[in-house]
C-alpha cells in the first residue's frame, strides 16, 4: 500500500506525457508542444499538472459543431453512390 501513491503519480505523469504527444500541435494551448513535453519530463508531477490545466485542449464536446459536416458512411453518401 505504501507504493500506491508512487504508482499513481508515475501513471499520471505518463498519462500527461502520452496525451501531450498524441495531441495535434494546433490544439495545444499556451506553449508549443515540444515545450510542454519538456516541462512534463523535467518537472514531473508539477509539469503534468500544468499541462493538464493550462496546455491541454479544451473538450470539444461529443457531437459536431454547427456548420461542420459529420463523416458519413459511403453507402449513405449521394456523391459516392453517383460515382459508382
Amino acid at each position: 500500500m505504501r507504493f500506491l501513491p508512487i504508482v499513481l503519480l508515475i501513471g499520471f505523469n505518463l498519462y500527461a506525457l502520452f496525451d501531450c504527444a498524441r495531441t495535434p500541435q494546433e490544439q495545444v494551448r499556451r506553449l508549443p508542444k515540444w515545450a510542454w513535453m519538456l516541462i512534463i519530463i523535467l518537472f514531473e508531477t508539477f509539469g503534468s499538472l500544468l499541462y493538464i490545466f493550462l496546455g491541454r485542449p479544451k473538450n470539444q464536446g461529443s457531437g459536431p459543431k454547427r456548420g461542420q459536416r459529420r463523416p458519413i458512411a459511403p453507402d449513405d453518401d449521394p456523391d459516392f453512390l453517383r460515382n459508382l
